[in-house]
């Protein structure tokens, strides 16, 4: 296929972004972020790739995630921000929660602008990015919790930033151009093997209320079993896996942070709010 054929494939949205291997959780994270009903994560299939037209580190055998390529995700137009919709520090962000922005509040006088983003999209966000500790969009210099000296957040020298608040970015924060109020999650693959003594609340900090579809899931005891049964449509990562036996362990990590996130609701004594229709 001509680059011109495949350009025009892929604004038309007829176009997958081959990953990693080790993104395989990319896959999970997809079918939880359904599971819950936050509708935010671009569709994740887990696939072997053949084809002489691929490199070899493509086509070895190796089960990798396909995530969905969405052709109106809106980038900056600055190479060295271009994974974020728009340029968004952490201080600014906490200024937007307790504005309320887009929850019929507003940027007032001497505030923080707002930036079009509905305000129960953050508490999805916070949601999704704690139960799979995905650090890079809310914490990407691990400020949350201590990192060994191999994360890198400290081998980039980000970590240091965290004494200063105001050199603090967030990344991967995106919207289409089709619905800029609602914002896409991309690179969910999160960590599976994050220490349960370590876990990042910072990721939550700011939200006051949560979705209460997703908290009633978490709240049913039925989480892993609803998972379970949406992975096993996904035949290529069950097999490769090792079905329901192989991934159990997965599934109990996040049922455990569930727990601990309900038990982080009480304590803090955080609010829910229903789904209206999408905006």
């Amino acid at each position: 296929m001509g680059a011109a054929a495949a350009d025009g494939d892929c604004a038309a949205g007829l176009c997958g972004l081959a990953k990693r291997p080790g993104d395989l959780y990319e896959v999970l994270a997809f079918h939880l972020d359904r599971v819950l009903a936050l509708n935010r994560s671009l569709p994740a299939v887990a696939r072997r790739l053949g084809g002489h037209l691929l490199p070899y580190r493509y086509t070895d055998g190796a089960p990798r995630p396909v995530v969905w390529w969405a052709p109106d995700v809106r980038h900056l137009h600055d190479a060295d921000n271009d994974q974020n919709s728009f340029a968004l520090g952490w201080l600014q962000y906490q200024a937007l929660l307790r504005q309320r922005c887009g929850a019929g509040g507003g940027a007032a006088p001497g505030r923080a602008p707002c930036v079009g983003v509905a305000h129960a999209e953050w508490s999805r966000l916070a949601l999704f990015d704690f139960l799979l500790q995905v650090h890079d969009r809310l914490d990407r210099y691990c400020c949350g919790f201590e990192p060994e000296p191999g994360e890198p957040c400290v081998q980039e020298m980000l970590h240091a930033k965290c004494r200063n608040p105001a050199e603090l970015a967030l990344v991967h924060i995106l919207v289409r151009r089709s619905a800029p109020s609602r914002l896409v999650f991309i690179d969910n693959a999160g960590r599976p093997q994050h220490p349960e003594a370590k876990l990042n609340f910072r990721l939550l900090q700011g939200i006051d209320s949560f979705p209460e579809s997703a908290v009633a899931v978490l709240r049913s005891g039925c989480l892993q079993k609803m998972l379970l049964r949406s992975l096993y449509v996904d035949r290529e990562l069950w097999d490769s896996q090792g079905g329901s036996e192989g991934l159990r362990p997965l599934l109990q990590t996040l049922e455990r942070r569930a727990q601990i996130f309900l038990r982080y609701l009480r304590e803090h004594n955080l609010g829910l709010f229903r789904e209206t229709a999408a905006p």
